[in-house]
């Protein structure tokens, strides 16, 4: 019994943000962002749109690509840091919003590699035959938690959401093998230290722009690019794989040094990776479902394929899933 992918789906919001608009809100320039990052423009929220409002147009896509009626979905599971409030969760909003009354639905939080973490949950409970269709999103807003001073992180992020739609087979096909890691040890590394019950809402914790994110660039840089490798062989290991046959990378969208070294060490030429950090920037656990639906709908990916998926987030969190498409 194996879990395959039978519908994909993606959403990014209409606005754009280019370097150049950047340049005018910090001190940085254009030739800068894309020599660190390879991002030259991310999408920006609507002020009327949270995290529900982009997983809801992703998970209407990857329905209708599957053929499956919503109301035949067991469980929903939405990857997200920025949810639409603390609670309810944003994957009941969803549920309630495209009809699917019968499925369970609960949020998960691993910040980047929360999709890779709700794609290995779901394969749990196919496999043990708890659940037999199952809808996973990443859907993020991060432009809400960004501080548009620091130069440093806001040239990173961008908004979308993803979304799979996921179904119990036999067979060859479906995920193959998947792998997850958390060192709560370097939790300080990618923040948002403001909001929650350790430092609550105030007028000093505003002032102080503890509701945004802080990042400690060079030393994720290090740890990502080690671990992210690390992930990736031991997928390819349990499922008795070489990396020479893979047919597709689709990794985290977060930077694209931290891509190309993975693809370096993994021998891997870069016609087999599929990228869009150019025109996204990191949009968090939605860029491997968006990079994914996108590669699908472009012709990428063929029956029998096999991909790799990989990401690196806070935590932190890193793992990697081996699919055959």
């Amino acid at each position: 019994m194996k879990t395959r992918i039978i519908g994909t789906g993606s959403y990014l919001p209409k606005r754009i943000m280019t370097n150049r608009d950047l340049e005018r809100l910090v001190e940085t320039t254009e030739s800068w962002i894309l020599e660190r990052t390879g991002i030259r423009e991310r999408r920006i929220a609507d002020e009327r749109e949270a995290a529900s409002d982009l997983a809801v147009h992703a998970a209407r896509q990857s329905l209708e690509m599957s053929g499956i009626d919503e109301k035949d979905l067991d469980l929903i599971i939405v990857a997200t840091a920025t949810p639409d409030m603390f609670f309810p969760s944003t994957a009941c909003i969803v549920q309630d919003r495209i009809g699917a009354r019968q499925a369970a639905a609960f949020d998960l939080s691993a910040a980047c590699s929360g999709f890779l973490f709700a794609l290995s949950v779901a394969d749990q409970y196919i496999r043990n035959g708890v659940y037999r269709q199952v809808l996973i999103i990443g859907s993020e807003v991060m432009s809400r938690i960004i501080d548009w001073t620091d130069r440093n992180t806001c040239v990173l992020f961008g908004d979308g959401a993803g979304a799979a739609v996921l179904q119990r087979t036999q067979g060859e096909h479906g995920v193959l093998s998947s792998h997850l890691h958390s060192d709560g040890r370097l939790w300080s590394l990618i923040q948002v230290p403001g909001g929650g019950s350790r430092i609550p809402p105030s007028p000093a914790m505003l002032a102080e722009r503890k509701p945004y994110i802080k990042m400690k660039g060079n030393e994720t840089f290090k740890v990502a690019v080690r671990t992210l490798e690390e992930a990736v062989h031991e997928t390819l290991k349990a499922a008795h794989v070489q990396p020479s046959e893979l047919s597709l990378l689709i990794p985290h969208q977060a930077n694209i040094r931290i891509i190309l070294a993975v693809a370096q060490r993994l021998g891997l030429p870069m016609e087999k990776v599929m990228l869009n950090v150019e025109r996204y920037g990191n949009t968090s656990a939605a860029s491997i479902p968006i990079a994914l639906d996108e590669a699908v709908r472009g012709g990428r990916v063929n029956e029998g394929d096999l991909l790799l998926f990989e990401a690196f987030g806070a935590g932190l969190t890193w793992g990697s899933a081996l699919v055959r498409w």
